[in-house]
């Protein structure tokens, strides 16, 4: 799906305030309602952004926001490492998992309520797949000085992205 300047000044709005009507933004972008509401749902079909809601860990009692990169021992055990990543993306406290390339095999994203917590969850993981785990690696996030915030126009190229 092409991002034209009309998707780009939409997706602009929605991210400012995901609960703008549907009038607002067609005023904004000088469309018709429903031409606006159709590209909003060509661009959630086409998978350019999804109508969800972003979970503010630390003010639901999650204090410990933990990346996590694992570096697996024997590759070539595809089926057990399927079932990790499986259990990974079950786990209540897992919010995120990737496949990466570099050092380590694997990054994911375990939320815990305190140190203890995420000693529990760290060490379940890593006793029912500790044959595949060979390094692990954590890292607390203190603070998010930048979380899921775009400038839609530069990310584009619709006007002069600086670097």
């Amino acid at each position: 799906m092409k991002i034209d300047k009309k998707n780009i000044e939409i997706l602009t709005i929605l991210h400012k305030n995901c609960r703008v009507s549907l009038t607002e933004i067609s005023r904004k972008v000088n469309l018709s309602v429903d031409s606006v509401n159709n590209r909003i749902k060509k661009m959630i079909a086409s998978k350019i952004f999804a109508p969800t809601i972003i979970l503010r860990h630390r003010y639901c009692g999650f204090g410990n926001v933990v990346e996590v990169k694992i570096k697996l021992r024997d590759l070539n055990e595809k089926e057990e490492h399927i079932r990790l990543i499986n259990y990974l993306k079950a786990h209540p406290r897992i919010t995120e998992v990737f496949t990466i390339a570099g050092e380590y095999d694997l990054s994911m994203v375990m939320i815990a309520k305190d140190a203890i917590d995420q000693g529990r969850i760290t060490s379940g993981i890593r006793t029912k797949f500790g044959r595949l785990i060979n390094a692990w690696s954590e890292s607390l996030t203190i603070t998010a000085h930048k979380f899921e915030d775009y400038d839609f126009r530069r990310l584009f190229g619709e006007e002069n992205a600086e670097d």
